[in-house]
């Protein structure tokens, strides 16, 4: 077993998008971090979301306006800081008669325009299929629809950029590293690692974060501490089709249950649809979508598309389990993305805990974090900064993407169109350093 040296003045565990983000947010504000994560980057939830920047426009009907809110608010925040990984989509929202009536769906719209300060996304207009692009592939019954504005992500990139800032401002991130155990001995927490080669090693910090996702509550048992929430595990699956349409337009779905689901151009050759909510009581390390979850959405789709989707369609498919703040909701999909940050003293050294909490609004709950931490860790001095401060790659206009591409095609002309848009979604400036 081998010891660090010093002690960190925090120590993330979890590899998803808070924990990197909290790593990333922590280190920029001048403390020594540790960042632990048992598998990969992303490697779990932050990897297999539906790849949206977003308010949320669904949860509007169970009243989470401030939900919503902050995450409208984050959603241009975040588009500011990564542009390369994160840009504008619009989104077409069919109205399906003896559901949602329109004036509710336009009263929804008007909020979501309205409530979270958005100021360069287009905003929400009413249009008519017959002659818009995404009716072309629809059924002919759907006439009335509105357009609107949320973002796409490369989610599981996201997580690596916050990763590798917090490593360029000097924290330190192991991969495959599991926690096996934590105490707090002299007013130190202690925390116990084993490497994928069985190696294990100790390291020691004045503070921990417990980012672990839907593993939260039992890595807090490994730290001999009472959770202050329930949580629900609610397993959302996939499933990616070969390209359905040939436009850029995503679709929101409503199904007759209630439910919404999205079908979204993906990858260029492909569409993926998704999510579905389902209760998860099973393991987290190998979650898979279920024979029903696949004809699910086959079936939802196909009450969309003149050509139907089916089982046999399905190229590819990847499911991800959310750990949501239990709120006694009846159905899953109604259990809120909201979550709650807590700090626990009574070991005798801080351990904070995220509970819940969505892609979009990641960075607020990393910098509400470590707000929470810093009158505890003296190295905290720093003030917040992440809202500015571009991640790797991603310091260029949210409209410069296209003079980007320009250029390295200028200084590479014998790079066909395809692979520049790629590296520039990859690596944005940091490109003219990669080809």
């Amino acid at each position: 077993m081998s010891d660090s040296p010093l002690p960190y003045d925090v120590i993330v565990i979890g590899g998803g998008v808070n924990g990197a983000g909290v790593a990333r947010d922590a280190a920029g504000r001048g403390a020594r971090v540790l960042l632990l994560e048992a598998g990969d980057l992303a490697q779990g939830t932050s990897s297999a979301s539906t790849k949206l920047i977003h308010g949320g426009l669904r949860y509007l009907e169970h009243y989470e306006f401030g939900l919503v809110r902050e995450a409208l608010k984050e959603r241009e925040i975040l588009w500011g800081i990564a542009p390369h990984i994160i840009w504008p989509l619009r989104f077409v929202l069919p109205h399906r008669p003896g559901l949602r009536p329109r004036w509710l769906l336009r009263l929804g719209l008007f909020l979501y325009d309205h409530i979270g300060g958005r100021k360069k996304l287009p905003a929400t207009r009413s249009i008519d299929l017959r002659h818009h692009a995404a009716g072309g592939p629809l059924q002919g019954q759907y006439v009335h629809a509105f357009e609107y504005s949320d973002g796409w992500v490369d989610d599981a990139r996201l997580v690596a950029l916050n990763a590798r800032d917090a490593a360029d401002h000097g924290a330190e991130v192991r991969t495959r590293t599991r926690a096996e155990a934590l105490r707090c001995e002299d007013g130190l927490w202690v925390v116990e690692t084993r490497g994928e080669d069985g190696q294990t090693e100790r390291f020691t910090g004045r503070s921990v974060v417990n980012a672990a996702g839907p593993a939260v509550l039992d890595l807090l048992k490994r730290a001999d501490a009472e959770p202050d929430h329930k949580m629900r595990l609610v397993r959302g699956s996939h499933i990616v089709v070969r390209r359905k349409f040939a436009h850029e337009y995503a679709y929101f779905f409503q199904l007759p249950d209630g439910r919404i689901f999205f079908a979204i151009p993906y990858e260029r050759d492909f569409t993926l649809i998704g999510t579905t909510d389902l209760d998860h009581d099973g393991p987290l390390g190998d979650v898979k979508a279920s024979d029903e979850e696949i004809a699910y959405l086959c079936e939802g789709a196909s009450l969309y598309f003149r050509e139907p989707v089916t089982p046999a369609d399905v190229v590819w498919t990847y499911s991800g389990v959310r750990p949501l703040l239990e709120d006694g909701s009846g159905r899953p999909e109604a259990a809120t993305r909201g979550y709650r940050i807590d700090l626990d003293r009574d070991a005798g050294a801080p351990l904070l805990t995220i509970y819940g909490g969505k892609i979009t609004s990641y960075r607020h709950v990393a910098e509400a974090a470590v707000d929470t931490l810093a009158p505890h860790i003296d190295a905290l001095s720093g003030k917040p900064w992440t809202g500015s401060k571009p991640l790797p790659g991603g310091d260029f206009p949210t409209d410069g993407a296209a003079a980007l591409k320009a250029a390295i095609k200028l200084a590479h002309p014998f790079l066909p169109a395809p692979t520049v848009d790629r590296i520039v979604k990859a690596y944005g400036t940091e490109a003219r350093r990669s080809v």
